[in-house]
């Protein structure tokens, strides 16, 4: 068995908001106990996603806008490695970068936040959620028609602000993120499967290097969490099927039971008005058959005529934010 040799320095390179240093943070303090000898060192930074708050993901570059920045700090050489939220992460990496681990999940679900109310089920007609996702959005139109869903856009504690200044009755987290940033107690409830499939890769955090550094994939080997690894395979698999963007409303989440992975799917127009859901059990050794598995049973359900519809209206969308 070889023994690690790790460099005097490792940097890594995270985005400022308190939520993302707190995981850069996180893989920092996990390093310097395995490697005690080695310096590691974060590289805070700004990136485009950060500073651009007044349009919908969708509707602006979509998830890449979170990591490219800290991808160029890695080409350059300022950094060696960039801590990310999974879920923010393309499923399509640029040329040259692979996910060279994957920590253990934390919780992948949805919370439902509020000052006054107690869940979705009490929010009165006409009542204003935020969310950033697509995906929530979808899902709270199909089931509470009745309520108005807004566009929330922000950092964590920038969602959380607007929420207590009265601007929104209720808005909807992922719940992993305010447990690490120990505010727990801001959940009124956490959201079920049942109730608001995650997002693929949600409550996961992925270390991302500059592919054909060895050194680095067998530096991380110890904070890769198998099972994890497996279960955001299958939905990356599936999303990819999919085209992968944040423009449909999507959802995967994977558990893994023994040899046993259990994946559940949906796609959605953003109204909620139509939906594809499928799930399927398989092989824990083989993800991305399990993936396309799934993604096949949506398509039987007409899928693909759902996501037209949402690509129809990003066009239009789009083209109304350039109209002069």
């Amino acid at each position: 068995m070889s023994i690690v040799s790790p460099p005097a320095k490792l940097v890594i390179a995270s985005r400022e908001s308190r939520l993302a240093m707190w995981q850069a943070e996180h893989v920092r303090d996990r390093l310097v106990a395995l490697y005690p000898q080695c310096v590691v060192e974060i590289l805070g930074m700004t990136t485009r996603g950060d500073q651009i708050l007044d349009r919908t993901l969708s509707k602006v570059g979509g998830k890449g806008l979170f990591v490219k920045e800290l991808e160029v700090a890695i080409a350059e050489g300022r950094a060696d490695l960039a801590v990310h939220s999974l879920k923010d992460v393309p499923m399509e990496l640029p040329e040259g970068f692979v996910l060279a681990a994957m920590l253990e999940r934390g919780n992948a679900r949805d919370a439902f936040v509020s000052n006054d109310y107690a869940s979705l089920d009490a929010l009165p007609a006409g009542a204003v959620v935020g969310t950033s996702s697509l995906r929530r959005q979808a899902l709270i139109a199909a089931r509470f028609p009745h309520l108005v869903i807004k566009p929330l856009r922000g950092n964590l504690d920038t969602r959380l602000g607007k929420l207590d200044r009265g601007e929104y009755a209720a808005i909807i987290l992922a719940a992993a993120g305010l447990e690490r940033l120990g505010i727990p107690q801001r959940i009124r409830v956490v959201l079920e499967p049942e109730q608001s499939l995650p997002a693929p890769g949600q409550g996961a955090m992925a270390i991302e290097i500059k592919s054909g550094r060895a050194d680095l994939i067998a530096l991380l080997a110890p904070l890769d969490h198998l099972a994890t690894s497996r279960a955001v395979q299958a939905e990356r698999t599936l999303s990819r099927a999919f085209g992968g963007s944040c423009q449909i409303p999507l959802a995967a989440y994977a558990t893994v039971a023994g040899d046993q992975l259990h994946l559940r799917a949906m796609v959605a127009t953003p109204d909620g008005v139509r939906v594809a859901s499928a799930e399927a059990h398989g092989p824990a050794s083989d993800p991305d058959a399990l993936g396309q598995q799934v993604a096949q049973a949506l398509r039987g359900q007409d899928a693909e005529a759902i996501l037209a519809i949402c690509k129809a209206e990003a066009a239009i969308e789009g083209s109304e934010l350039i109209a002069p």
